[in-house]
């Protein structure tokens, strides 16, 4: 097991406007599905019809996504160690 054991720190977690990239991301999923909804008969056809069902669960999943993303910001902002400053390393 020590072989695969990272010799490495890991890097610091980029952070971003996360509520903007989660939401774009759902914007993206919710237009691929109404994109494919006048091809609904092809899909039927072709034994492709879960592409359709799979673009309207990522936008659903994409909303609970938005939700989350915000309440953990929220979160953040409220956290009381948040707005204290951070005490050097020794």
């Amino acid at each position: 097991m020590t072989k695969w054991t990272p010799k490495h720190e890991a890097p610091a977690p980029l952070e971003g406007n996360v509520v903007a990239t989660i939401t774009g991301g759902t914007i993206v999923w919710f237009v691929l599905f109404l994109v494919q909804l006048p091809f609904y008969g092809w899909y039927d056809d072709h034994g492709h019809l879960w592409w359709l069902w799979t673009c309207l669960a990522g936008g659903g999943l994409g909303l609970l996504g938005i939700w989350y993303v915000r309440t953990r910001e929220a979160a953040i902002r409220r956290s009381p160690e948040s707005s204290a400053p951070s005490a050097p390393s020794a």
